[in-house]
């Protein structure tokens, strides 16, 4: 979802979209009336169909990913630790082979600022891995009912796509890693047969993004599974939900991280671990 640069939005909008510029407190979306947000943990984190030109994959940064295992897995059979009382340990739909968490949570709907915890599974107990980030999501704040051209950001559970991108080189991800070039696109056309996914070559139409222009956001970023595969719905459930570069204020739906805090957690995140994501109101995330 391009960018509302005149009007402060960071992402995931275009100027056709709703929504202003909160700081830190938007109005309530009175949309937020449907069923508890979606829990897409079994969504496939593949890659965009192998017949969309080019594959992420075919171009992906040469700087090659490290070979090393992953920190969170154990090496040894250490004791089982004490359970701790944190917010990943009280989340009750998380699969059971996910080893690695990121949460995020704000003090209620109407607000684009948020917090972002992550959490890695050690021995079978959650333990917190950095420090809370500050964050921002979109200018209307969590919905439970997202749709596209509403700046809000789904609530729910979700994977992360198999491949990162950005405008940048590879820092270093465990992820394939495609960097970004002219003419790459983030379908945002509810009437397109490639709605939702990474595409090359001509603009999509509607929404769509030109990813290698918007800067700084999407210097680097992390595709959030929310509505991947997309589902036919009237009106569309939306598109283009990352994890990004913070910009100066709210988002249209992803939720974006300042660019040192966001390296942390994509360089940290490993595939082999079935990372998920939780994003709601601190209130509703004993849903999850």
């Amino acid at each position: 979802m391009a960018l509302l640069g005149g009007l402060g939005l960071t992402s995931c909008a275009t100027s056709g979209r709703n929504g202003t510029v909160d700081a830190g407190s938007a109005p309530v979306d009175t949309s937020v009336t449907g069923a508890p947000g979606q829990t897409d943990s079994a969504s496939p984190s593949s890659s965009p169909s192998a017949s969309r030109s080019p594959s992420p994959s075919a171009s992906r940064s040469t700087k090659a990913s490290p070979s090393r295992s992953p920190s969170h897995v154990p090496t040894s059979k250490a004791a089982t630790p004490a359970a701790e009382s944190n917010i990943a340990s009280r989340l009750r739909t998380i699969p059971s082979s996910t080893r690695q968490l990121i949460v995020v949570h704000s003090s209620g709907y109407g607000t684009s600022v948020a917090s972002l915890e992550t959490f890695e599974k050690v021995n079978g107990v959650w333990r917190p891995k950095f420090g809370m980030m500050s964050a921002r999501i979109g200018t209307k704040g969590f919905s439970d009912s997202h749709v596209e051209g509403v700046p809000t950001t789904p609530t729910g559970v979700y994977g992360i796509g198999s491949t990162m991108y950005g405008v940048q080189a590879n820092p270093g991800v465990k992820y394939s890693y495609h960097q970004l070039v002219a003419n790459d696109y983030w379908d945002e056309n509810p009437s397109s047969s490639t709605y939702n996914s990474f595409v090359h070559g001509t603009n999509p139409g509607g929404y769509s993004e030109a990813l290698w222009q918007t800067v700084p956001q999407y210097n680097y970023f992390a595709v959030i599974n929310y509505n991947i595969p997309a589902r036919a719905a009237t009106p569309a459930r939306g598109s283009g939900i990352f994890l990004h570069v913070m910009g100066s204020g709210g988002t249209a739906g992803c939720v974006s991280l300042a660019q040192s805090n966001l390296l942390q957690v994509l360089e940290w995140l490993h595939p082999d671990a079935s990372p998920r994501i939780v994003m709601a109101p601190s209130q509703n995330l004993g849903r999850y």
